[in-house]
């Protein structure tokens, strides 16, 4: 077979930049939809949650599992559940176990033998989606070296150029999305490999997409600077492109620099004799084995009771009281990244994740349940996806309140320095206040609260704060005044409906 390079698929110009009307908050399905079991149904959950966008993944193997043998059942069970109020977001992975360098049904993906194969994939998955899929991505986080992508920044840009030119030809209105740029990336240096990895997609793939796609994890503060960086790489080759949230949600253990010594450790034994490939095979079998990864965990486990807090709060069956302080953290954290990201630009976002891939209890000796394991906001009891964690009614309450925004202004001039503050104006309805005192995310709740002023026109105010509460502001002489602490607070001049922050406060 041979395979297409890059002068196959002509050079352009970049096109006219993408409108995306309003702001729209999404979730993530998760990374293996129907891969690992049946395509469960989601959506009616995802519509109580008030999301507007969904993404969900895709694998080339899945629906093309032999040459030219095409089966649509996950495709189908996906748009079923779909009623066109939601705005669906497809990342295509060019995973197979034919049709690629490195075989495989899951991860990592890698180029295909022939970038022709792939492009007929590509085009007839965008057919059969028949207009429904706004948002078409090339793989996530392909500078994530091996575990997301085998192959290089060339070859990654190819397979863009050829998805590009299939989902246009097929669906003109469709969006392509740029792989996520992540955290190996935010958090690298200005000539680490990540960041030449992406500063050549930028170049190389210029003018063949349409949205660039930022997975925003570890500080909400760094979320700015993230986005500053991810636009800093389009600037330097002079365009820009609008930035979408395809993942973001927190807190993640390298939020916490104490517990990076035992992680280190723990990562190390646990990937020492990792294969190359994931497929769904292998990873079932390797959690029936005694591998490096679960002896390391367990070692890990062994230790729980004298392990620092800041990491016992990520591992199964934590104290109660750890537990509920990493939900409160979820839920601050949620509202923090949303509206830092709004502020600076974002319209679309996704926060990681709905729910676990699969129904069944947490496997704690996997290495990923340490990682990401504690952030869904769904989860699942007796097969049925009807466990609703804290930072889900805090997302449910955020999407209400962020309904019919026009834009989102950061406020400065704020008094103490460390206030966030945030400005919402929203179509016939008055406007929406948002504060928080920016502080460290273990202990920050510990400290005293500070006194914000701030100029109100309005003759009342009333505030929910993002888990449930309902702090006391005063109004007067022109003036809001409320006490604050590292909990978002929402602040408008009307009423509002009480369902959601009451779930949040029941749930803590």
């Amino acid at each position: 077979m041979s395979t297409v390079r890059d002068k196959d698929v002509p050079d352009k110009a970049a096109p006219e930049a993408a409108e995306l009307p309003g702001f729209r908050l999404g979730v993530v399905r998760g990374v293996s939809y129907g891969l690992f079991g049946e395509p469960g149904e989601f959506m009616p959950q995802v519509r109580t949650l008030g999301a507007g966008l969904v993404r969900a993944y895709l694998y080339w193997g899945q629906i093309e599992p032999e040459p030219g043998r095409y089966t649509w059942d996950v495709v189908d069970a996906l748009l079923k559940q779909c009623d066109g109020d939601e705005e669906l977001w497809i990342t295509v992975c060019s995973s197979s176990p034919w049709a690629t360098r490195q075989p495989t049904d899951f991860l990592p993906p890698s180029p295909a033998h022939d970038t022709r194969t792939y492009g007929e994939f590509v085009g007839r998955l965008v057919r059969h989606c028949d207009g429904r899929v706004k948002y078409w991505q090339c793989d996530n986080e392909p500078s994530n070296a091996g575990l997301l992508w085998a192959g290089t920044a060339e070859e990654y840009v190819t397979h863009l150029k050829v998805m590009y030119r299939e989902v246009k030809d097929a669906d003109p209105k469709a969006l392509v999305v740029l792989g996520g740029c992540g955290h190996d990336v935010f958090s690298a240096g200005e000539d680490s490999e990540p960041r030449r990895f992406f500063d050549h997609l930028a170049s190389a793939g210029r003018g063949f997409f349409d949205l660039f796609s930022v997975n925003l994890y570890g500080d909400p503060a760094e979320v700015p600077r993230c986005l500053e960086t991810a636009e800093g790489f389009m600037r330097a080759h002079g365009y820009t492109r609008p930035i979408v949230v395809g993942e973001y949600g927190g807190p993640m253990l390298f939020e916490f620099p104490e517990v990076n010594a035992v992680v280190e450790q723990i990562m190390v034994e646990s990937f020492s004799e990792t294969p190359e490939s994931q497929s769904t095979s292998e990873l079932q079998e390797r959690a029936k084995q005694d591998t490096p990864e679960r002896r390391a965990m367990a070692k890990l486990y062994e230790r729980m009771p004298g392990l620092p807090p800041r990491l016992r709060m990520f591992m199964e069956n934590c104290p109660d009281d750890l537990e509920a302080k990493r939900h409160r953290i979820a839920a601050r954290q949620l509202v923090m990244r949303t509206l830092l990201a709004m502020s600076a630009g974002v319209r679309r976002s996704a926060f990681w994740s709905l729910a676990p891939e699969v129904p069944g209890p947490a496997d704690p000796l996997q290495m990923m349940h340490l990682l990401v394991g504690k952030l869904s906001l769904l989860g699942y009891q007796d097969e049925a996806l009807t466990v609703r964690y804290p930072a889900a009614d805090t997302f449910a309450l955020l999407a209400a309140e962020l309904a019919g925004a026009e834009t989102v202004r950061r406020l400065d001039a704020v008094e103490p320095s460390t206030v966030y503050a945030f400005r919402v104006d929203r179509t016939d309805r008055e406007p929406l206040y948002v504060f928080w005192d920016h502080r460290d995310t273990f202990d920050g709740e510990t400290q005293p609260p500070v006194t914000v002023s701030w100029p109100w026109p309005f003759p009342a105010a009333t505030a929910v704060d993002a888990l449930g509460g309902t702090p006391d502001v005063e109004t007067g002489n022109g003036e809001l005044r409320l006490s604050l602490s590292d909990t978002p607070v929402l602040v408008t001049a009307g009423r509002r409906n009480s369902t959601a922050k009451d779930q949040i406060r029941r749930a803590l």
